[in-house]
Parts: C-alpha cells; structure tokens; sequence
C-alpha cells in the first residue's frame, strides 16, 4: 500500500513596532502538510475549538446562574437521572419543579440592554470624617424598554446598591448619593455593574463598566504656628562654622585666588594690603526639617492613637511645605518575618501640601516595623543637613528608645519627640538628646507650638 502525501511551502513574515518602543519581526520559515499531519492539525484545531466553546459556555453560567439556580440545576439533573434510573417518582417531581422555576425565571433575561451609566464625585479628595456627594446617572440608551435592574457599585469595602426603574428608550435615571469617608484612606469607586433578574434571585444578567475612581481621604491636621518662632528661629540664619564664598554671615578677608567673583572685592582691604582682597563668609544654618513617623502599631494602644499620631505627623509635614521649607516626611519600613532584619527608611513626597496628603492617605500600621531609632540613624545619613526631626510615636514607646534616637543624629541637630496618648496631660519633658513632648489630644500640639515650649 502506498501513501501519497503533498507537501506544500509557505513562507510568512510580519513586522511590528513603533518609532519608540523599537520592533520585533517574525518569519514563519516553513509550514510542511501531508495527509497524516494534516488530520492531527485538523483535530487539534476542532479541540481547541470546542475547548474555546466550552470556557466561554462555563463563563456564560458562572456570570448568569447564581448559586440558588445552581442548586436547582443540579436537582433537576439529579431528578431525572433518579427517575430514569430507579423510576422514583419523587425524583421526577424535584426535576419538575425545578425545571419549572428555571423556565419560569428565563424571560426575565430576556433582550437585551444598552445602558450608558455615569458617576460624578463632587470632590476626590475629603478630611476624614467628612461625606462625599456623588450622582449616578443612568440612560437607557437602546431602542427598547429595559426592565428594572440593580446598579452595583463597589465602595472601597462595601458595596452600594441603587435599584433603577423601567426606563423607556431615550429615558434617564439620576440619584443622588451620599459617600461616608470616616476613616482615612483610600478609596476606590467601582467598577460599576448593572444586574438585572427574577425576583427569586436565580438567574441574572450583568454588565460591567470597569472604571475606577479614587478619593483620597486625608488625615486631620491642625493649623501650627510658623516654625519661625521657638527652636527653628534660634537655628535660622546662625553661622554653622563652615567657611563658604557667599552667604549672609561676614568672616574674614582672604587674598583674590583666580575664579573669585568680582563682586565679593572688599576694596578697602585691598587698598592697605597692596593686593586683591575678597570677602569670606561663614555659612549660615538653614533649617530642614524631618518629620519621621512611627508605623509600628505595638507602639500604640489602639487605632485612634496611631490616627492621632499620624495626623500630628501630617500637620507638621504640612506647616513646613506651606512655608516653603526643605523638609523630609517619612516612615520605617515593614520588617521582614523571616530572615535578617533588614531596616528601611520609606519617604513620601512632599512638593506640595496635597501631594503630602495624598500619601499621607495611604499609610497604614504594620505589626513589625523598623524602630523610630533606626529610622533617625537612616535619617541622618541621608537626609544631610538636617537642623530639626521629628520623631512622632505612641504612648507605649519608653524615653530610652527616645533618647537612642536623638543620640543617632549628628551633632548639634535637635530632636523633638511628640508621643501620642489620647486622655493625657499635655505636658513637655527636656533631656540633653532628645525634648519629649505628650499631647492627649490633636488641638494640644498646635497650643504647645503656640506657648513657645520648643523654644
């Protein structure tokens, strides 16, 4: 027996890319097809095809039969295999009826739907304890009545519900709604689905709109007076020691050296000495701020210390940029649970006051986190210069710890811890490394700012 087999070449190629991300080419070299080949191609291609077929079939039911309908397909299945079987007649009554309440709920999804559905936020960025106003709108933009449906809309952990009427074709739906933003954080607001189906809740029929929005919902802060006055205008504009060739605080004359500017010529020296003379300035301090904030939430008794806390950092962060000053807002860095315990200092950026809040939003306590000393040593040989940190902590954090941590940044740099223990006294403690401040409540920190006790 002889087989004949036709063997046929192709050869393809295609090229993508573009001007910026470069290109790819791909060239099929050869496609060779005889008759044995070409069945098992054949029957991969139909395999695919029915496997193709059958995830779209499974996704169809996993979006259009809830969980009840499930259960009452499994039963009329079951109750026809049981009649069929063993001729139960209690088997085939389950089928029944269970066939029945599938065909009664079946109508309901039909036709079909073409909804154009908005939502508009009055605002995407909140205080905490604040409300944002939002309007659904919803259009029924078919040619064709739609049957009243539910509009799903996800907010952050919750989900919100709007049941929407009948609505002609051309006829619009708006509500009014209200979101609660009691805690700070982030967030999300959608994606938006529209589920219609029976009363009973067996089948349904969705669709999906996947944007998102955000809201940003910032910590509480309290106006503080201007860091000007107390320490930071002890520290402003005092000389540091360095010699610089331009600054504000007058040193010395030295003799003209070739790149000197002109304008530092001190005339009159030169005229006694017979050679070019220049003035020399020692270099004035400029005060750059840290504010390091404590995200280990052992330090704290509960959440509404550590929001306390953090709130405190904020307010400070936010008076320095409002100021225009160099200031560095960060956090320690989660631990690893196994492995070497790695310290990590994370920043958040401060460019502006609502870039600040912004990140500030997104903070959350972790269960072991790098400790406020560690994250003063990184401070310091990172961040150079540094003139003032803070270091905001809970209540459960002892002076010692405190004390390490002023003892890790440079010399000559001031440390002021503000822990944060709600119901206390507010009161101020002063050691050679370190100034303690207690507040019990947010307000206390602006009114110690104030009385000038950092001073």
């Amino acid at each position: 027996m002889t087989f004949h087999t036709e063997s046929r070449l192709t050869r393809t190629a295609a090229a993508t890319g573009t001007r910026t991300r470069g290109g790819t080419v791909t060239r099929v070299a050869a496609t060779r097809r005889g008759g044995v080949a070409g069945a098992v191609l054949g029957s991969r291609i139909a395999w695919a095809r029915v496997r193709t077929r059958a995830r779209a079939i499974g996704g169809w039911l996993a979006e259009t039969v809830s969980p009840a309908g499930g259960l009452l397909l499994a039963v009329a299945v079951a109750g026809i295999v049981g009649g069929l079987s063993f001729g139960w007649l209690e088997a085939w009554a389950a089928a029944a009826i269970s066939g029945a309440l599938l065909v009664c709920c079946a109508p309901f999804l039909l036709g079909s739907h073409d909804y154009r559905l908005e939502l508009v936020l009055d605002r995407d960025r909140v205080v905490a304890g604040a409300e944002v106003g939002a309007r659904l709108g919803l259009q029924n933009a078919g040619r064709r009545s739609s049957l009243p449906g539910v509009v799903d809309i996800p907010v952050g952990a919750g989900l919100v519900e709007v049941h929407a009427p009948l609505l002609r074709p051309g006829a619009r739906h708006d509500q009014q709604l209200s979101i609660s933003a009691e805690r700070r954080g982030i967030i999300d607001v959608g994606p938006m689905t529209v589920s219609r189906g029976d009363p009973l809740g067996i089948l349904r029929r969705e669709q999906r709109w996947p944007e998102v929005q955000r809201i940003h919902v910032h910590p509480r802060t309290v106006r503080l007076p201007s860091t000007s006055a107390g320490l930071v205008r002890d520290l402003e504009g005092t000389p540091t020691g360095t010699l610089v060739d331009d600054d504000l605080s007058f040193h010395t004359v030295r003799e003209y050296v070739r790149g000197d500017s002109q304008r530092h010529v001190h005339w009159k020296a030169t005229a006694k000495t017979g050679r070019l003379m220049v003035r020399q300035y020692e270099e004035s301090r400029h005060a750059r701020i840290a504010v390091l904030l404590d995200v280990d939430l052992d330090e704290y008794v509960d959440e509404d210390e550590f929001e306390t806390a953090v709130s405190v950092a904020a307010s400070l962060g936010q008076q320095a940029v409002l100021e225009g000053r160099d200031v560095t807002v960060g956090m320690g860095g989660e631990l690893p649970e196994f492995g070497d315990e790695v310290h990590s200092l994370r920043t958040i950026p401060t460019l502006t006051p609502r870039t600040l809040l912004d990140a500030m939003s997104g903070v959350v306590g972790v269960e072991r986190a790098t400790p406020i000393e560690a994250s003063a040593s990184l401070a310091a040989q990172t961040c150079h210069g540094l003139s003032i940190v803070f270091l905001v902590t809970g209540s459960r954090t002892p002076v010692q710890r405190l004390r390490q941590a002023g003892n890790a940044l440079p010399p000559g740099v001031a440390a002021i811890a503000v822990r944060s223990e709600l119901g206390a006294e507010p009161g101020i403690r002063s050691a050679r490394e370190v100034t303690v401040l207690t507040i019990g409540a947010l307000g206390d920190l602006s009114r110690m700012l104030a009385r000038g006790v950092i001073g």
